[in-house]
């Protein structure tokens, strides 16, 4: 009698697990099949879509067998990486050149994993395309790859590079003079598209304008940041450089104090890695010239998607030194304020072309987000819109205002729920995300400001 009712309340209790299972796995297959819808592949480009094929052998454990793709370098001891055909990137972070493939790699891919010794990275067509975007060339990411892995580069990781990166950088949409302009170095680019039907359509032509004719520009490659005081790291630089002095002897002694056997930075990682500081923070002035073409303001948004479709995605530019329709701030950092160089560095890929792009800056938490912020609304020094996610995180960054620049009270004005300061005056906004998307009914001064 007791037997038969223990059995039944176990049988009870594993079809309520299997209920449970069920429900769970059919709700991570609507999450799935929702992540996957969030973005249309229309709105993508083709290369966006591609994937590395990989063509891999398995041996009798089942394991991946790479040996007649890739071959081990004599000097792989001293490389820091390994580059697998599925894109999988593998960092040595105890390698002398830790910090220079690690710079680097955050430029051209994504971190999967970053234990103590080994960091795993993984190359996708977005995070190429933002690698070209800040002014990385397709032969610059390919060779520094060669010389930093330890084995030779599988052509199908060469194949997906150049056709991820083959279009992408190539035409920016410029605002400038409160106006917008395709614009590009190449004068050919620009051919290919104004031969697209739809483009055409969003061209603005003045009425002396002949069909072909485009205007021709010069841009400046001096970077628009420019500050007055110091890196808290002063050092960083030289210790960036000379990976083989002071710090490396120190670390590379026996217990007795005796010199040990360095383990030498190979000249070619060491040189092609000062070739591309160099080309990243020149500041010199100079400049190459472009042409571009005026488009109408309320066709941006079928441009883009054009662009898109066309293989040729604009990278979006704010030329904010040759505005002279929005009125100047009077703001700058106060000469107190030191950045650090990971906030320099950030801010020198946002300006290193004499304008603002257009992009994201990622940075942890505590690394000093709202610093950079501010200082990249001193230096456009225009009207800012600051965009937070709790009225917490609005007075944090008006108080950051107050102390890292020069602002005055009168400039800034919060509009949260228990803070509107009546915008009289001011030039920097600060606000939430949900009082933008406010959709019900506001008062009729707030009405008319947004």
């Amino acid at each position: 009698m007791g037997n038969g009712k223990r059995n039944r309340k176990e049988q009870g209790q594993d079809g309520r697990r299997g209920k449970r299972s069920r429900v769970e796995a059919k709700h991570t297959e609507d999450i799935d099949d929702e992540s996957q819808d969030n973005v249309p592949e229309s709105a993508l480009p083709k290369s966006a879509l591609a994937h590395v094929e990989e063509e891999a052998h398995h041996d009798e454990f089942g394991a991946k067998d790479y040996r007649t793709q890739m071959f081990l370098k004599q000097d792989h001891s001293v490389r820091p990486l390994w580059l697998s055909p599925d894109g999988h990137i593998f960092l040595e972070s105890f390698s002398p050149v830790y910090k220079h493939a690690h710079d680097f790699l955050i430029a051209i891919a994504e971190p999967v994993c970053r234990p103590q010794h080994i960091h795993e990275y993984k190359l996708t067509a977005y995070s190429l395309y933002a690698a070209v975007s800040v002014g990385l060339q397709t032969s610059d990411i390919i060779e520094y790859l060669k010389r930093l892995s330890k084995t030779s580069i599988p052509d199908g990781i060469q194949e997906f590079i150049r056709l991820c990166t083959l279009s992408y950088g190539k035409v920016k949409m410029v605002l400038k003079h409160n106006r917008y302009f395709v614009e590009s170095p190449f004068p050919d680019v620009l051919q290919k598209l104004l031969k697209d039907p739809v483009v055409q359509q969003c061209r603005l032509r003045a009425a002396d304008e002949a069909e072909e004719e485009l205007v021709v520009s010069k841009v400046t490659t001096k970077s628009a940041l420019q500050l007055k005081n110091k890196s808290r790291d002063d050092a960083s630089t030289g210790a960036k450089i000379n990976l083989t002095g002071a710090a490396a002897n120190s670390s590379n002694t026996t217990k007795d104090g005796g010199p040990a056997d360095e383990e030498k930075v190979p000249e070619d990682i060491h040189d092609f890695y000062e070739k591309l500081d160099k080309d990243d923070d020149d500041e010199e002035a100079g400049g190459g010239q472009t042409v571009s073409f005026e488009i109408r303001q309320d066709e941006i948004e079928t441009l883009q998607k054009r662009c898109i479709e066309l293989e040729y995605p604009l990278l979006a530019e704010y030329d904010f030194r040759n505005d002279t329709l929005n009125p100047d701030l009077s703001i700058d950092l106060k000469p107190t304020t030191i950045l650090r160089p990971h906030q320099e560095k950030s801010l020198r890929k946002m300006f290193g072309n004499g304008r603002a792009r257009s992009g994201v800056i990622v940075l942890p938490c505590g690394a000093g987000k709202t610093l950079v912020g501010v200082t990249a609304v001193c230096t456009v020094r225009k009207r800012a819109l600051c965009l937070c996610t709790s009225a917490v995180a609005v007075e944090q960054w008006r108080s950051q205002f107050k102390m890292w620049s020069t602002v005055d009270d009168g400039m800034i004005c919060r509009f949260t729920a228990d803070a509107k300061d009546k915008p009289i005056g001011c030039s920097i906004c600060i606000s939430t995300y949900s009082m933008i998307a406010h959709t019900t009914k506001r008062s009729l001064f707030y009405s008319i400001l947004f």
